[in-house]
């Protein structure tokens, strides 16, 4: 009986279709997947607290640890120093190059004077200049001559800035204008500025206006070069967007494009005050007004005497009030990179 019984379940165990074997049938050789030890299954995805922060190469770090790790960070990079050792930081970092060059263009005057090329009386060296200069420096004479100077600077420069953005405003606008005149506002730039002298005196005689005649078509070709060329190179976009925002004629050129040309505009300023301050110099050499005095005159009157060591501390003070008004325009170009956001310091 339990030979028959055992030859039916397998006669109909073979009858059935492959398909229709149960699901729970195991096969043999495996292992049901609940019978998998606990140990060896693999860990299930956890999300991390909310309080942490997930990082390719570290585990996660709790936010407040690394706040506290990121300002540690800007301490170090800041120095400790605050606002005040910043300021302080640049500074020395804008002082030592120059004072380094200062030192320098010392020793090589004094290899100069050293090596004999020229007498002591032609060309005395640093230790007999020095003390003059620090006379000249404290002696009222000097400052009311250096005072009449920069006041014809300041003068001659506001005409020449007013001028030039005239010029370079018109002829940035127009085409004819540009045809016309761009060629030769480019010929008086490169024109050197003492060739107007002659001219000058026989126009204006030896007089304020011959010197303001010429420290102005000195300086007004630069900053108008710079301005056209800063509203040659406005983006067009910008002078789309604005025209789409309304923005026409005067209100136009005074809210977009000046703006835009300012980089080059400041270029071209800074550019015409060298110009200015060359053209200076020549016209106080060359047209010495009845009894003033200026820093011109006051080199012109040591050439004369031969005082050499006075005539070097004069220039010295030349070059001084030329290398501190190039401070001012860079301090005006490095706040213009900043407001823009391309200042690599």
């Amino acid at each position: 009986m339990a030979r028959d019984t055992t030859a039916r379940d397998t006669t109909a165990r073979d009858g059935l279709p492959q398909d229709t074997v149960p699901e729970d049938t195991v096969s043999e050789g495996t292992v049901p997947e609940d019978t998998v030890p606990q140990d060896d299954a693999p860990p299930k995805d956890t999300a991390p607290p909310k309080d942490t922060v997930l990082r390719k190469d570290a585990a996660p770090v709790p936010d407040s640890r690394l706040q506290r790790e990121l300002a540690g960070l800007d301490a170090l990079e800041l120095g400790g120093g605050g606002r005040s050792g910043r300021l302080l930081q640049r500074s020395w970092s804008a002082v030592w190059p120059m004072v380094t060059a200062v030192l320098i263009a010392l020793f090589a005057w004094q290899v100069v004077v050293w090596s004999g090329w020229k007498d002591p009386w032609v060309l005395p060296g640093p230790g007999d200049t020095l003390p003059i200069f620090w006379d000249q420096v404290t002696s009222g004479r000097f400052w009311d001559a250096v005072g009449l100077t920069m006041q014809r600077a300041v003068i001659g420069f506001a005409v020449a800035v007013g001028v030039g953005v005239v010029v370079g405003a018109l002829v940035s606008q127009f085409r004819v204008l540009r045809r016309a005149f761009g060629s030769l506002i480019t010929g008086l730039q490169t024109m050197p500025s003492i060739a107007w002298f002659p001219l000058a005196i026989l126009l204006f005689k030896l007089s304020e206006s011959a010197i303001l005649f010429v420290v102005v078509l000195g300086a007004a070709p630069s900053i108008a070069n710079g301005l056209i060329a800063g509203v040659d190179y406005t983006p067009p976009i910008l002078l789309r967007a604005g025209k789409v925002m309304g923005l026409r004629g005067l209100t136009l050129y005074r809210h977009l494009i000046m703006p835009a040309s300012l980089p080059s505009f400041v270029a071209g300023l800074k550019q015409g005050w060298a110009f200015a301050w060359r053209s200076l110099m020549a016209g106080e050499l060359l047209v010495i007004i009845g009894d003033t005095t200026s820093l011109g005159v006051l080199l012109s009157q040591a050439r004369e005497l031969n005082a050499t060591a006075e005539m070097i501390s004069y220039m010295i003070v030349i070059l001084i009030i030329g290398i501190v008004i190039d401070q001012l325009f860079g301090v005006a170009d490095r706040a213009i990179r900043t407001r823009w956001g391309v200042d690599q310091d």
